[in-house]
C-alpha cells in the first residue's frame, strides 16, 4: 500500500479532462487522500497540498462515470 502511486490534481484534470478545482471538490472528503495544510504565516500565504492515492482515484472516476460526471 505504501508504493501505491499517488496524483497532484492537476495531474488528474490532465488525464480526465477536467478543471483541476472539479477533481478537488471531487476528492475534498474522500477517506484515503492525503492532505497538508500548511497555514498563513507571516509573509507566505496558507497553502494545502493534495495527494490522490491511485486506488481512491480509481474508485472516484467510476462513481462519476455512473452518474455522469458530475
Amino acid at each position: 500500500m505504501y508504493d501505491e502511486k499517488h496524483f497532484k490534481p492537476g495531474q488528474l484534470a490532465n488525464l480526465w479532462g477536467f478543471h483541476p478545482d472539479k477533481i478537488r471538490a471531487w476528492f475534498k472528503d474522500q477517506p484515503g487522500v492525503l492532505v497538508e495544510d500548511r497555514p498563513e504565516k507571516l509573509h507566505k500565504r496558507a497553502y494545502k497540498s493534495v495527494r490522490i492515492p491511485a486506488s481512491v482515484a480509481a474508485r472516484v472516476y467510476q462513481q462519476h462515470l455512473s452518474k455522469g460526471g458530475n
